[in-house]
């Protein structure tokens, strides 16, 4: 497996770019990402209506490119994560993650015996299809794969400090939607409680040698969600980034008088 450049990343302190991907499951959103400067692209199945037919072809069209491929998928279950790393998901993402005891099995979802309890298979597309000593390869994906937990209710605020602490977890990513519902202020992201609620995942994740990880829907929320101390920035998503750019230069070339 190749080395996941942005969890080294994260671990050494440092801050990583990337973008999210809901629509467009094309051959060259990798290398466009990736022209862009992207070093990681997450691909939903929570709310994309996508299958493990798709996240296979997004995975592949990732091997001609250094951009690290992250998949959410749509609930904290096995038979959801462990499909997702062996078609060549370098990380994985579980939504709504309410208690420690569900960060722990989320972990195990992802690591291979004694750590957890993924199932082994090899020479596939996880390993690039390459033979090899399976033993060593369990401890390099083990040590790669990036696991990342979804905070985004208030049970999941409450038990933060726990959520963070948890060994082999190493991403904590906001849900602003849904955390802001949970709060009683949806989509308020500028209100005083939900700003509390940011400080206090950003300081349980720093606590406990993690990251936190936030997906500004413009450049100026994540100016903003830099300077309260996240250090992932997952920046908009395809089908928002190509309607707003998309619209913006139909309404100038409109006003522009012949």
């Amino acid at each position: 497996m190749r080395s996941n450049a942005v969890k080294q990343k994260l671990k050494q302190g440092e801050r990583s770019f990337g973008t999210m991907v809901f629509e467009f499951d094309s051959p060259g959103i990798a290398q466009l990402a990736a022209v862009a400067g992207a070093e990681f692209v997450m691909y939903d199945t929570e709310h994309s209506g996508w299958g493990i037919e798709t996240i296979r072809r997004l995975m592949a069209f990732h091997r001609a490119t250094d951009t690290v491929p992250l998949v959410r998928v749509a609930a904290s279950e096995y038979h959801l994560v462990a499909p997702v790393l062996d078609v060549g998901a370098m990380g994985v993402m579980l939504p709504m993650v309410h208690t420690a005891e569900q960060a722990r099995h989320i972990v195990s979802f992802a690591k291979y015996p004694p750590a957890g309890r993924r199932g082994a298979a090899f020479a596939l597309a996880h390993d690039e299809y390459r033979a090899g000593d399976n033993a060593s390869k369990m401890r390099e994906a083990d040590h790669e794969v990036l696991v990342i937990a979804q905070i985004e209710s208030t049970g999941g605020l409450a038990n933060v400090d726990e959520i963070a602490a948890t060994d082999g977890l190493d991403l904590l990513w906001i849900g602003q939607g849904d955390l802001s519902t949970s709060l009683g202020i949806p989509y308020q992201f500028d209100h005083a409680v939900f700003l509390r609620a940011l400080e206090k995942v950003v300081a349980a994740a720093e606590a406990h040698g993690k990251a936190a990880a936030f997906a500004p829907t413009n450049v100026k929320q994540g100016e903003q969600m830099l300077g309260m101390g996240f250090r992932c920035i997952c920046y908009s998503g395809d089908l928002w980034i190509y309607g707003e750019a998309l619209g913006d230069a139909l309404t100038r070339l409109r006003n522009t008088r012949a």
